[in-house]
């Protein structure tokens, strides 16, 4: 059986671990080459080595928020097979961010990566999209944008930052102009927000008594896995999502339900 995206060439981000790698084993089982571009290249070569690949998959380190990274990256990406047809900006930093530091110089680190690194990476796809009237851009949001936590009323003390809420809320925002810049070339772009993911960055950062609630927060009542962002990735990326664009569906078992 053909899989959906059957000869198409995949630049997934932060393929390496979690939701990226889920990411990348379900777009090769679909037909797709894939590269894995990630910043951490042991990683990487872990990631690689996991999925049942054969020589679909290669791996491309990348810094996303470094201009000549990314075209690097797309470089190797056709030096290797020919083409770039899906961009997914999964890559973020989330294992590693720290919600308590809410100085600017910080906002901006994250900024960098989170926002800039998906424009970044669209920047350098692009042009080869365009060229050939065919190309899919998937960014990926969070849930966690359209989560307004309230504080402890308690002595004020400064304006918070609320990092990642807000880079994943500018993703939402980008997804929509550059769809509107690209669509006229038959490039898509949308975006998933996904819910806590039961990955190793989750519970490393997520206290365990929240973890243990999630079930109970979401309509379907349990928790969500990486593998079960992966479809309405090959959706976006497939010929079924051909006039789907500048859109973002939220995957999270009905926790969060925006309008």
């Amino acid at each position: 059986m053909t899989g959906r995206l059957e000869d198409k060439v995949a630049i997934i981000t932060g393929a390496g671990q979690g939701i990226g790698l889920a990411y990348a084993q379900r777009f090769l089982d679909e037909g797709a080459k894939v590269v894995v571009a990630e910043i951490n290249e042991e990683r990487g070569k872990s990631g690689l080595d996991a999925l049942d690949a054969g020589d679909g998959a290669i791996l491309v380190p990348t810094d996303i928020a470094d201009e000549q990274s990314a075209e690097d990256c797309v470089a190797a990406t056709i030096d290797q097979f020919g083409t770039v047809d899906i961009l997914l900006n999964n890559a973020a930093l989330y294992y590693d961010i720290d919600n308590t530091d809410n100085s600017f110089e910080y906002l901006q680190k994250v900024f960098s990566v989170n926002l800039h690194g998906a424009w970044v990476m669209a920047r350098a796809a692009a042009p080869v999209m365009t060229e050939k009237r065919w190309g899919r851009i998937i960014n990926q949001s969070s849930a966690a944008a359209y989560l307004y936590m309230s504080y402890p009323e308690d002595q004020f003390r400064e304006v918070g930052a609320f990092t990642y809420s807000q880079t994943k809320w500018g993703v939402i925002g980008l997804t929509k102009f550059l769809a509107t810049q690209l669509g006229q070339y038959n490039v898509t772009v949308n975006c998933i927000a996904p819910g806590v993911t039961m990955t190793e960055a989750t519970r490393k950062i997520v206290p365990e008594e929240y973890l243990s609630m999630l079930p109970m927060m979401s309509a379907m009542k349990r928790t969500l896995e990486p593998e079960d962002l992966a479809g309405s990735a090959v959706f976006f990326a497939s010929d079924d999502a051909a006039l789907v664009t500048g859109q973002t569906l939220v995957v999270d078992g009905g926790g969060c339900m925006p309008a």
